[in-house]
């Protein structure tokens, strides 16, 4: 008798417990797939961010090859106002940090910018320092396009300084009309 209930019961109870394993599996693709999608909608809002900060970046860069102090000034408000509208809820909390640390210090360096229009001089100081913060927040979060890392060995009495391109034909910020082509091409983001 145990044995033809067995036989009667024990085929549901193993199909059972095989859809079970199914159905997990499914689940399981289902979210990761999930999770995928969320996380390359994150990575795209990130990289929409980056690229909103980085376009009043690029406008200050070009601004400086041209040794134009007026244009400098707006690109670094606009930079200001690109951080203020930054949203962090994308971040994850490293990222949150780490975006926190690049922020204030290049926020100040776009504030000083914005602010000194007339002294070209004291506009490319910061946009030295600024240029570093960029480069920092493009390798945390990403970039939606390739860009290019220069660097001037001459300016800042021979010590050099780099910064961020979207051309790969070398636009020398910091020397501008003086020295345009002065500098190499030191690495490529993507």
């Amino acid at each position: 008798m145990k044995t033809l209930i067995y036989s009667l019961l024990g085929p549901p109870f193993f199909l059972a417990a095989c859809t079970n394993g199914k159905n997990e599996k499914q689940d399981s693709a289902v979210a990761d797939s999930t999770t995928k999608n969320v996380s390359r909608e994150t990575n795209k809002v990130k990289k929409n961010q980056t690229a909103a900060l980085l376009s009043g970046y690029l406008k200050l860069k070009n601004a400086l090859t041209t040794d134009d102090d007026k244009q400098a000034a707006a690109a670094g408000s606009e930079i200001v106002a690109g951080f203020a509208s930054f949203d962090e809820k994308s971040l994850t909390s490293e990222q949150a940090r780490a975006y926190s640390d690049i922020r204030d210090d290049a926020k100040e360096h776009a504030e000083h910018i914005g602010s000194n229009a007339g002294n070209i001089a004291h506009q490319r100081e910061h946009f030295d320092m600024l240029s570093k913060d960029m480069y920092d927040m493009i390798k945390l979060l990403g970039t939606d396009k390739p860009l290019y890392v220069d660097r001037c060995p001459m300016y800042n009495n021979n010590k050099g300084a780099m910064w961020v391109s979207e051309v790969k034909e070398i636009k020398n910020p910091y020397l501008g009309k003086t020295m345009p082509t002065c500098g190499t091409v030191k690495e490529e983001l993507k």
